[in-house]
């Protein structure tokens, strides 16, 4: 399995006009064969600060997700909402256990 996780950044004052963007994301993301986990979450201390959490099976699946259409028009709404400082990192996990 795959673990993406990160950050990007955009304006606060342009939140809600990015939630519909990103709620559209999530949603097809979500629906990919292959997608384990997928979402946005607001840093509770940094206005603009939105935390990405994934998990892939596996790299074949992250590719097709790269391809998709929704990740295409989630890109070009970037320059629109202010999004900058994007900052995901991709790791290999294994099986997860309770802790």
């Amino acid at each position: 399995m795959l673990l993406i996780i990160g950050t990007i950044r955009l304006p606060a004052e342009n939140l809600g006009a990015a939630r519909p963007v990103m709620q559209r994301m999530v949603e097809c993301s979500r629906a990919e064969d292959g997608c384990v986990e997928y979402s946005y979450a607001a840093d509770m201390l940094d206005a603009g600060l939105i935390h990405v959490k994934e998990i892939w099976r596996d790299q074949m699946a992250l590719n097709r997700h790269f391809a998709s259409d929704h990740i295409a028009d989630w890109r070009a709404a970037w320059p629109g909402l202010g999004i900058r400082d994007r900052d995901l990192r991709a790791y290999d996990v294994g099986e997860p256990r309770t802790v």
